[in-house]
C-alpha cells in the first residue's frame, strides 16, 4: 500500500476532528508509528525531531515554512537572496512542466537544460528545505482549505509532493485526493472510489457515495437543507471540475463577495495570491461584500516581522509596535501593490488594515484545523472595517 508499517505519520490534528480521527484509524490499520503533539505552535519546530515520512497538513503549515525561508534569504541579501530567487523560479518551473509532462506520456519528467538547473538548485536550496521537514517526507496531504498554486509549485519542485485533498465532516472527511505520481497542483484530485460527483448550476459542488451522512442527528430540517431525497450532498463549496475528473476548490458559496457594482469575487483566491506573494503574512481577510471597493485585514507573522524589524530600525519594539511603524506599512503596501498587478480591478485591495496581533484559535478567529472564522473576524474588527469605508461615496 501506499503507507507501510516503517511509515512515520506526525499528528497534530485535534481527535475532535474527523480527520484525526481518520488518519489514527489508518496508524491502527497498518501498525506503524505516529508521533501526536497538537500545539499549533510546535509543528515547524517538531518536524526536524519526529522525521516523519508522511503527514496531514492544513495550507498554514506550507506557508510558514515557505514565508521563514524567504525571510531568511531575504535578510541575508546580496547572493544568497538572489540564489534563492533564483531557485524558487526553477522549483515552479520545474514542477509545472514535469507535471504537464506527465499528463501529456505518463513521465514526471522536465526538458534536460531545466533538469541541469534544478540539480544545482537542489544542492543549494532544496535540500536545506526538505531538512525543514526532517529530510524523510515522502508526501503531506493538504485540506481544510485551498493551498495558493505559486507556494505548491514551489515546494513540489523542492522535493516536497503536497497531495491536495477536499472532504468534510458530513462526508467522512475524505472525498477528492491527488493520486499520487498524477497530483495536479492548484486541484484537489479525484473523486475516492464510489464518491460521486457534479456541479450545480450556481457552481455549487454537490456530492453522493458511501461516505456521505445520512443525517445530522435530531435535527431534519437541518438535514433537509443539505441532503436531497435521491442522496446528493450540497457542500457549500464552489468549484470546477475538468474533463478529467480533476476538482478545483474555489471557496465557500456562502463567502463569494458580490461587490456594490454587481461583481463576483472569491476572497480566499485573492487571500491565497497574497500569501504567495508577501512572506511576511500570517493571516489576511478580503472585505468588500457591497461595498463598491475591496479592503484587507492583514496580520503579520510575528517571528518573521521581529526579524525584520531588527534590520530596520525597529529592534527591541514589540509586534504591536512595529506594524504601527510607517514603515512596516510601507513595506506591506509594496507586496499589496504587487497582488493588485495580477488581480482584475474590481479584485484589487484599495485599503488595508494592519492588525495588533496574529488571529487564533484561543480568540475563536480560527478554527482547530486554522481554517479563518470570517463572521468572527469581521465582528471583532468592525471599526477598522468602517474606517476604510469612512470618506468613500457609498459611506
Amino acid at each position: 500500500g501506499l503507507v507501510t508499517q516503517v511509515d512515520v505519520q506526525y499528528l497534530w490534528l485535534p481527535l475532535a476532528h474527523v480527520f484525526g480521527k481518520v488518519l489514527t484509524s489508518g496508524q491502527i490499520e497498518v501498525g506503524h508509528v505516529t508521533a501526536v503533539d497538537g500545539r499549533v505552535d510546535k509543528i515547524i519546530e517538531n518536524l526536524p525531531v519526529v522525521q516523519p515520512t508522511y503527514m496531514a497538513a492544513v495550507p498554514r503549515i506550507f506557508e510558514k515554512v515557505y514565508n521563514g525561508v524567504a525571510a531568511k534569504a531575504r535578510a541575508a541579501g546580496g547572493a544568497k537572496y538572489k540564489i534563492f530567487q533564483w531557485a524558487a523560479g526553477v522549483s515552479r518551473e520545474y514542477a509545472k512542466a514535469s507535471q504537464d509532462n506527465f499528463r501529456r506520456t505518463g513521465t514526471a519528467s522536465a526538458p534536460f537544460g531545466l533538469t541541469a538547473k534544478h540539480k544545482v538548485a537542489d544542492a543549494l536550496v532544496y535540500a536545506k528545505i526538505r531538512e525543514a521537514f526532517g529530510g524523510n517526507l515522502r508526501a503531506c496531504i493538504s485540506g481544510s482549505a485551498a493551498l495558493a498554486p505559486e507556494i505548491g509549485y514551489f515546494f513540489a519542485g523542492a522535493g516536497i509532493h503536497i497531495l491536495e485533498g477536499y472532504g468534510l465532516t458530513e462526508t467522512s472527511a475524505a472525498s477528492f485526493v491527488n493520486p499520487g505520481e498524477a497530483y495536479r497542483t492548484g486541484t484537489v484530485g479525484k473523486p475516492l472510489p464510489g464518491t460521486e460527483v457534479r456541479i450545480a448550476d450556481d457552481g455549487e459542488i454537490l456530492l453522493r457515495g458511501p461516505g456521505v451522512m445520512e443525517g445530522y442527528h435530531g435535527l431534519p430540517e437541518k438535514t433537509n437543507e443539505v441532503l436531497e431525497s435521491d442522496g446528493w450532498f450540497h457542500t457549500g463549496d464552489i468549484g470546477e471540475l475538468s474533463a478529467d475528473g480533476y476538482l478545483r476548490i474555489t471557496d465557500r458559496k456562502k463567502d463569494l463577495i458580490k461587490t456594490s457594482g454587481g461583481k463576483y469575487i472569491a476572497p480566499a483566491e485573492v487571500e491565497g495570491q497574497f500569501k504567495a506573494v508577501c512572506p511576511f503574512v500570517s493571516n489576511i481577510l478580503v472585505h468588500g461584500a457591497d461595498r463598491n471597493f475591496c479592503t484587507a485585514l492583514i496580520a503579520l507573522d510575528e517571528p518573521t516581522l521581529l526579524g525584520w524589524a531588527a534590520d530596520h530600525d525597529l529592534a527591541g519594539k514589540s509586534y504591536a509596535e512595529v506594524v504601527a511603524a510607517p514603515q512596516t506599512v510601507a513595506m506591506v503596501q509594496g507586496y499589496v501593490d504587487r497582488l493588485n498587478e495580477g488581480l482584475q480591478r474590481w479584485q484589487t485591495i484599495k485599503k488595508f488594515r494592519l492588525l495588533p496581533r496574529d488571529l487564533d484559535i484561543e480568540h475563536g478567529e480560527l478554527t482547530p484545523s486554522l481554517k479563518l472564522k470570517r463572521p468572527v473576524v469581521e465582528r471583532e474588527y468592525k471599526g477598522l472595517i468602517e474606517e476604510m469605508y469612512a470618506g468613500s461615496r457609498e459611506s
